[in-house]
């Protein structure tokens, strides 16, 4: 410790010599500044003092590139020339009572000048004399101003980096006490959350979720009641980790544990712990556990763990960042620094959990891992009802939220939330008292698909197109046993590219069949073969359709399988950590054939049930492009009730939307 006091105190004489010379320097350059300099005057003002026979004499000193224009005496007490009285402060010297106009060069102010001449009457021109001055004072004058210019803003610059360079270095050697470095920026960003400041938020707000509820209201018990689970030699988990997709409800989650716990809530993010400083992420989660400790027990959230939490192995790829893997480094320690006794709970939300550090998932860390996913039709039901209670909706008497959640698959919440406020503004749009079932129909395409497009102009030859297009997904799907059954079908453009759509009820599971799968494909490939069945020709309208069966036929073999010549192998690169294919040539050209294979096979049998059922297709085709939307019972009476009704009765389904025109991105799967 003396050594570093003494080290201190020997650089204290600095402080005194740089402020010194910094005053001197700024005195030096204010002095200079405030020293005549001359009132300066334009072209404008010289032709009207001309005007008005104000102007004594104009002198042109050629190696000062400046014109001195002199003011008789009778004029000097005019309003127009008050900062020159002013500056003469009221008495009337014929040397120095004179403006000065600067110049580019001589020529141009010949020129200007002459100007200035021809537009005055012939009784009012002058003539101006050249005066070849030599003023080596103020010459020497205005390089000594320019001079304690530089030296005062070289000795400014010094001095402010002198001041940051000793607080960040005692700021970085003494970060525990000093607060987080050189003005804080070592020091945690987490918002502190409990008694004072209250979230508002609780698990009541969170409709669904009921066993991630119940798994999260075991930590609460938890930390709200410690001794019931040491009692039985038990310890509370360090760690909870969050994962789903975006708007399924992880941050949401997070705040009702923050309502409900009644302990200390630090929430923060992991872009905070990110800076272009070496070693500030590493300090600011130091700074983060110290206040948990101050304040346990308590919660730490960290929202989008994964911007520092990535895998360290990404660097064999060529993405090492070695501020990243400091600061995760320094969370790992941390985690394993405190102890059961700390009661301090860690709750972690990502959506790309794939890509987090292994050693960040091990138990001890994050003992619990809650897997938050798309709401089924009950969550959504719970949800619809919670927004509409909510925002106090005013929605019609008997709406069916059991339909609207049948309606939506795919749907998150976040999606749900945006569905209800679109149709209430619909609704409103429209002067309506009550949101009635038709507002939150229209409110999902809105969200799913995209705006209505009813200034968009189509060509009668690309509205056919497309009511044949759609006609042949809807055929296809009518006749085919595990497709999904039609809800709606329209040809009406909707967001920036979808030029017609169908939408689906698909069944809830997660486990598909060789023969659903086929069935999927030939719904998708449908579309274009009625084109060519009508017209002969195909279109580019059947992107999305390409896009989507080659990417399911591709899954079938690498992923799933499902080739009998390649055999029960999977390749899923989908995660991007190889760099070249993991699998030879060979096995790439076999894929490559089963695929084709596949796509060639459902093609043809997607054109042999749209021949064998040509008057359907042409039936549903004329109904599009005459009321350009059908429903369910609209193509039951054109075609008949669906072979499979009994079928799906079964078990509940939900919708899915397919759309025609350009692949558009999608962040919901079904």
């Amino acid at each position: 410790m003396k050594k570093n006091n003494n080290t201190y105190k020997s650089n204290l004489p600095l402080y005194p010599l740089l402020i010194i010379g910094l005053l001197i320097s700024l005195s030096a350059f204010f002095h200079y500044r405030s020293q005549h300099q001359g009132v300066e005057m334009n072209e404008q003002e010289l032709k009207y003092f001309m005007k008005k026979r104000q102007v004594r004499e104009i002198v042109l000193v050629p190696n000062q590139k400046h014109v001195k224009v002199f003011i008789k005496e009778k004029a000097f007490h005019k309003t127009a020339h008050q900062k020159l009285f002013k500056q003469a402060k009221g008495v009337y010297h014929a040397e120095n009572c004179y403006y000065i106009m600067k110049i580019s060069s001589i020529e141009i102010f010949d020129k200007h000048f002459q100007s200035i001449q021809n537009s005055l009457p012939p009784g009012r021109r002058m003539m101006y004399r050249i005066e070849e001055k030599s003023d080596v004072f103020g010459d020497l004058s205005g390089w000594t101003s320019h001079l304690f210019v530089y030296l005062s803003l070289f000795n400014l610059v010094i001095f402010i980096l002198f001041l940051l360079l000793r607080f960040a270095t005692r700021g970085l050697m003494d970060n525990s006490s000093s607060g987080g470095g050189l003005f804080g920026i070592g020091k945690s960003k987490a918002v502190l959350l409990g008694e004072e400041r209250k979230v508002g938020v609780t698990l009541k707000d969170v409709a669904g979720m009921v066993e991630e509820k119940a798994e999260i209201k075991e930590i609460i018990d938890c930390l709200k009641r410690p001794d019931r689970a040491k009692s039985l030699g038990g310890r509370i988990p360090k760690g909870v980790l969050l994962v789903g997709l975006p708007g399924t409800g992880k941050t949401l989650l997070a705040k009702a544990v923050a309502g409900e716990a009644g302990v200390p809530f630090l929430s923060t993010s992991g872009s905070d712990f990110v800076e272009i400083f070496v070693g500030v992420g590493a300090s600011r989660v130091g700074d983060l556990f110290n206040e948990a400790r101050k304040n346990a027990p308590c919660i730490i959230f960290i929202d989008e763990i994964d911007a520092i939490g990535g895998s360290r192995n990404s660097r064999k790829l060529g993405n090492s960042n070695e501020e990243r893997e400091n600061t995760l480094n320094k969370l790992l320690t941390e985690m394993d620094g405190f102890n059961s006794e700390d009661n301090i709970v860690i709750i972690g939300a990502t959506n790309r959990a794939e890509i987090l550090d292994s050693a960040l998932l091990r138990p001890g860390r994050f003992d619990r891992q809650i897997t938050i996913g798309l709401p089924g039709i009950e969550d959504r039901e719970a949800i619809f009802r919670y927004h509409v209670k909510k925002k106090n909706l005013k929605v019609a008497k008997r709406l069916a939220f059991g339909q609207l959640a049948l309606q939506t698959p795919g749907f998150s919440g976040a999606d749900v939330a945006n569905t209800c406020n679109e149709a209430a503004l619909l609704a409103a749009r429209k002067g309506k008292k009550h949101i009635e079932m038709e507002d939150f129909q229209e409110a999902m395409d809105r969200v799913s698909i995209g705006l209505e497009k009813k200034t968009k102009v189509i060509l009668p030859e690309e509205k056919k197109i497309v009511a044949w297009h759609e006609a042949g997904h809807a055929v296809a799907a009518w006749f085919l046993e595990h497709a999904s059954p039609l809800v709606k079908v329209s040809i009406i453009p909707r967001g920036p590219s979808a030029l017609g759509y169908a939408q689906y009820l698909p069944k809830e599971q997660a486990i598909y069949q060789e023969p659903q799968l086929y069935d999927r494909i030939c719904v998708l490939l449908a579309a274009r073969a009625a084109e060519e069945i009508t017209f002969g020709e195909i279109s580019t309208g059947a992107s999305d359709d390409l896009k989507r069966s080659t990417a399911m036929a591709y899954n079938m073999i690498k992923k799933f399988g499902m080739d009998k010549g390649i055999g029960h192998v999977a390749f899923d690169d989908s995660e991007g950590y190889y760099l070249t294919a993991p699998y030879s040539n060979a096995m790439s050209e076999k894929i490559d054939v089963g695929v084709q294979k596949i796509i060639k096979k459902q093609y043809q049998r997607a054109k042999n049930i749209l021949k064998a059922r040509k008057e359907e297709l042409q039936a549903v085709a004329e109904a599009l492009l005459s009321k350009e939307v059908l429903f369910t019972k609209d193509v039951e009476k054109l075609i008949g009730k669906r072979p499979f009704e009994e079928e799906e009765k079964e078990a509940p389904v939900k919708p899915k939307t397919k759309l025609i025109g350009p692949a558009k991105k999608r962040t919901r799967k079904s």
